[in-house]
């Protein structure tokens, strides 16, 4: 005989809140918790969508996008001097070979018309200690971000926040120019609009801290040659814009349209550097 003591099981039809991940019934048209709306739709509980607000995927879908993004660069043409012993040099793709993959700036925009390459830059890389850097701040900051945004928010943020710091470097007249730096710093100027509107002890410690990172990076951009502070500093406005804009979880819980934006700019992303890729490999091929 089955023991009495067995806890009974949970109805069929129970599920989790794929928001508040509370126990709900599968066919309530509100989660009673947290005031979702259709919990138990197919597209709410998506493992691919779900997915998401996990921090250890989403930083780790940017990184592994990236690091193929910069390996794929080096297949294509690695520089003839990418073996050299100088740190900032080292195993370093060719200009040809990034500007075939999306290289942005004022040339590539105006004269080539690639203004892809405003999101494809975001994914490329100039020398081994130019994407570790960039990876290593992304792991520094990115689950902050999430914690404090939410997942989709936070894709948006990077995403729409590089883009708009290669917009402002673009207006500002830089030629080429590459990197993670922006969409990292566009993560930055989220958490100090968010640590200067939240206040209290936790807001202002918050903000203080990040905004010793902000002035870290700008003095570096100063004292190295080649680093491009316009798209830093355009980074740090649109993440704060984009704060502003789309509201923190203390403020709003992220919603469908904060998850819509978020899987539009993966997709378009998915898109641009299948498109770079494509280039880069037929880039190989005899003409």
């Amino acid at each position: 005989m089955p023991s009495s003591n067995m806890p009974a099981p949970y109805p069929k039809k129970s599920i989790l809140c794929p928001n508040c991940r509370r126990l709900i019934n599968r066919d309530e048209s509100s989660c009673p918790f947290c005031g979702t709306s259709k919990p138990g739709s197919w597209w709410r509980n998506n493992r691919f969508i779900v997915g998401f607000t996990e921090q250890s995927q989403i930083i780790n879908l940017i990184i592994y996008a990236n690091v193929g993004m910069y390996l794929l660069a080096l297949l294509i043409n690695p520089r003839a001097d990418s073996l050299a012993l100088h740190p900032f040099e080292f195993l370093s793709p060719s200009p040809g070979s990034l500007a075939n993959l999306g290289s942005t700036g004022t040339i590539p925009i105006l004269h080539q018309h690639r203004w892809w390459s405003l999101v494809a830059a975001n994914y490329l890389h100039g020398s081994l200690l130019h994407i570790l850097f960039n990876m290593l701040a992304l792991r520094q900051i990115g689950p902050l971000v999430i914690q404090e945004y939410g997942g989709f928010r936070m894709l948006t943020i990077y995403t729409l926040g590089g883009v708009g710091g290669f917009i402002l470097s673009f207006l500002a007249g830089v030629s080429y120019t590459i990197g993670a730096s922006a969409a990292v710093c566009s993560l930055i100027g989220a958490i100090l609009y968010y640590g200067k509107s939240r206040g209290g002890t936790y807001g202002q410690n918050l903000f203080h801290q990040v905004r010793g990172w902000a002035i870290s990076i700008f003095v570096f951009g100063l004292l190295v040659p080649g680093i491009n502070n316009w798209g830093h500093g355009g980074g740090m406005a649109a993440g704060a814009m984009f704060g502003f804009l789309l509201g923190y979880q203390e403020r709003i819980k992220e919603n469908l349209r904060h998850k819509f934006l978020g899987m539009s700019c993966v997709a378009i992303t998915a898109l641009v550097l299948a498109w770079a890729a494509l280039r880069g490999v037929l880039s190989l091929l005899p003409a």
